[in-house]
């Protein structure tokens, strides 16, 4: 028997432990099924254990080898996969098997890094929408690509002896990366004096913070954009960005969570301990396994008092939502934006022979206060589960009132569970239709070529926007870097009606776009494609409305911390 069904075999078995015993219902006989031309000295079904669906198992895949037209082409990675996932998904939306490969891959990002070159690349097309070539963005600071110099505006034209040209990014990049160690023989088109250029680079571990903006947004207000998952790196890069904020003059603080979609709980309580106090509780798990039970209470004799508001969206889950969670049901901080997931399941990774891995549901958690904040999953529809994710958990039809359970907070206030977190302030995103999202990305292309022709000092009156210099890091830009105005504006129009044939009306009616992705362009080619998202913050109206709501979250940590000592105050005895 191959290795990997034998491992299909054990993993079923091991699944199925709590199946034990368990029988059909007397009533149904072999009498009553369709004549098979078999028969049976009892007509009581055999009780279904692990052994039988074993055997069953066995059997199966015997016949599919057997008798299966294209079993010779059968992918049977792919047939274990489906068969173990749908397995998995009978019992809850989030427990999931991931093979060797996905499972490398897991361990990755939970080590908050990659194996590759480490550099952004993007393409650029023609005005008939057709590839030319990918180029170089960006590279990460001492990353294999950042040490052997390659620079914004590169064009890559082979990987390995393997034409680029004409390829998409996507394509490009799956030359580029490649596991540790392995070599990458990149062909570059210099962007400032068109001569190519061979460099050899030694793919190697590049890291991807879980924190990927740190920087002051405003006078006195630090900015912290959680949206890499709760990782291995996640607490201690939060530490650290709250030592820097603070050491700028930050006194006030955003945490933004949106489309964070959780990850290790421990990096969750940690990120929350710096904000609660010793014996208040960040979040209570109930499970099985042993260990898995338990309130996970703050340690931290002296934390942090500063106002702070947090930012949630649909895609807020999980270890998002227990930080969220903990925060609001103390009246620690303010949160706003839209409702979150709704994902309340904690899983715990088991892992499997041959590298795989499973991730089973173990336990459920709860907020502070008591909630269960886990939506509603047991019509099995996995794909309105997910793409209905974060949606209102308030019935417009019945006023709007509240589906789940009501608890309080600390000061007094309704919270409730049944469905994510709802936020202290519903703050919407702004949106766009189809049709202008599909306008504007017709723009990008013109939007790149301007900026690679700026960049490298080809148009005539704008010298300031040359950038002759490798990247400089860590740098928070001003509003006089590479500032948007009616000249730039108006050559670039001329620019993409003269190469792109781009009609001077559409350029008109976005022009916010337009600035805004050419200013990035520009700040990723001078300072790097971490610092270039602080360009799009100052666009992101849900971020803007939610910097607004600092001094009522001032207002609120201050009613919680009355709350907490008057709690905490011992009772006169009675009379």
């Amino acid at each position: 028997m191959k290795a990997s069904t034998t491992r299909l075999f054990a993993l079923a078995t091991i699944l199925t432990i709590s199946t034990a015993g368990y029988s059909q219902s007397p009533s149904t006989t072999a009498k009553s099924q369709p004549d098979r031309g078999a028969t049976s000295k009892n007509s009581t079904l055999k009780a279904v254990t692990p052994a039988v669906i074993q055997g069953e198992l066995e059997e199966a895949l015997r016949l599919v080898q057997g008798n299966y037209v294209d079993a010779k082409t059968l992918n049977y990675n792919d047939v274990f996969k489906s068969s173990i996932d749908s397995m998995l998904h009978s019992l809850d939306p989030h427990s999931n098997y991931f093979d060797a490969k996905e499972f490398e891959e897991f361990r990755n990002d939970q080590s908050s890094r990659y194996f590759g070159i480490g550099a952004t690349i993007g393409d650029l097309s023609d005005a008939d929408g057709k590839v030319i070539a990918t180029y170089v963005k960006a590279t990460f600071e001492g990353a294999p690509a950042h040490r052997a110099g390659l620079r914004f505006g590169d064009k890559i034209v082979d990987v390995n002896g393997k034409s680029m040209l004409g390829k998409p990014f996507s394509e490009v990049r799956g030359h580029l990366r490649g596991p540790e160690g392995t070599a990458a023989k990149i062909t570059v088109e210099r962007l400032a004096t068109g001569k190519l250029e061979t460099v050899n680079i030694v793919r190697g571990a590049v890291p991807q913070p879980s924190i990927s903006e740190v920087y002051m947004i405003r006078p006195g207000v630090g900015y912290l954009r959680m949206n890499g998952g709760f990782n291995q790196t996640t607490s201690g890069e939060f530490v650290q960005g709250l030592r820097e904020l603070k050491a700028a003059g930050a006194t006030q603080f955003v945490l933004d969570l949106r489309d964070n979609g959780g990850g290790l709980v421990s990096q969750a309580y940690r990120v929350a301990n710096q904000f609660l106090g010793e014996g208040q509780s960040v979040f209570t798990q109930r499970g099985r396994v042993e260990g898995a039970s338990g309130n996970y209470e703050a340690q931290n004799r002296n934390p942090d008092r500063s106002p702070v508001v947090v930012l949630v969206n649909r895609n807020t889950a999980s270890a998002s939502e227990i930080l969220a969670g903990a925060l609001q049901d103390h009246d620690r901080a303010l949160i706003v934006g839209e409702s979150t997931f709704g994902k309340g399941l904690v899983q715990n990774p088991f892992i499997l022979e041959h590298g795989s891995m499973l991730l089973l549901t173990i336990a459920k958690y709860a907020t502070p206060s008591g909630r269960l904040i886990q939506r509603d999953y047991s019509n099995g529809e996995l794909y309105n589960y997910y793409t209905d994710g974060g949606s209102l958990r308030n019935d417009e039809s019945e006023g709007g009132r509240p589906k789940g359970v009501e608890s309080k907070t600390d000061t007094g206030r309704s919270v409730f569970g049944g469905g994510g977190i709802e936020p202290d302030i519903q703050i919407k995103p702004q949106t766009i239709t189809i049709e202008r999202g599909r306008q504007q990305q017709k723009l990008a292309s013109p939007v790149f070529a301007f900026a690679l022709e700026l960049v490298n000092g080809k148009v005539a009156g704008f010298d300031g926007y040359k950038v002759s210099w490798p990247i400089k890091f860590e740098y928070d830009i001003r509003s006089t870097d590479f500032a948007m105005n009616e000249a730039v504006f108006s050559a670039f129009k001329k620019f993409a009606g003269e190469k792109y044939k781009v009609p001077a009306a559409q350029i008109d009616r976005e022009r916010e776009f337009v600035e805004r992705t050419l200013r990035s362009e520009l700040v990723t080619a001078a300072y790097g494609s971490q610092t270039s998202f602080q360009v799009f913050n100052e666009y992101d109206d849900q971020l803007l409305k939610a910097i607004d709501q600092l001094p009522q979250a001032k207002q609120l940590a201050l009613q919680g911390e009355r709350a907490r000592a008057s709690s905490a105050k011992p009772k006169s005895p009675a009379n």
